[in-house]
């Protein structure tokens, strides 16, 4: 866990020294950020591995599209966990178990929450039994807002 944490953070150092005038002429669209997070482990959890949700977004974007990511937050020595945390806590439309694979990372966005006040998101594939394609949902690590399952998703209760 802590190698896998130094190599995005290398990596990440790599992308945005590369790529600092693609991430400053893309900041007007991307996701907003609060350098406020809750203590992870004070935020409700089913269980170790899982969040507990108590509602859905309305927003079709919600999840769906770049400048609108699910932002989990938390320290960063939690924040893969915590993207685990909440894809493991959604379900199908029909409370399938919902299956989930990091596909990469994306979309560099400015947040005081990440290195060198920069971040990027994590894109996952979503399957579920039922599903003809897979959905892709955008996630970030670095920022932190009330968590809900995206339109479509149920949620572990």
């Amino acid at each position: 866990m802590t190698k896998l944490i130094y190599v995005m953070a290398i990596g990440l150092l790599f992308v945005q020294c590369s790529s600092s005038k693609k991430s400053s002429s893309s900041s007007s669209s991307s996701p907003s950020s609060s350098s406020k997070y809750p203590n992870t482990n004070t935020m409700a959890k089913l269980d170790e591995s899982t969040f507990q949700l108590t509602e859905v977004s309305t927003d079709e974007s919600y999840g769906y599209t770049e400048s609108n990511p699910i932002r989990v937050g938390g320290p960063f020595s939690d924040a893969v966990k915590n993207e685990q945390r909440f894809l493991n806590a959604l379900l199908g439309p029909d409370n399938q178990v919902v299956k989930y694979r990091r596909t990469g990372s994306c979309c560099p966005f400015k947040t005081p929450n990440g290195i060198m006040d920069g971040g990027l998101l994590d894109r996952y594939e979503i399957t579920y039994e039922g599903l003809e394609k897979p959905i892709y949902l955008f996630v970030n690590m670095y920022d932190y807002e009330y968590l809900k399952a995206p339109k479509g998703f149920t949620f572990k209760k």
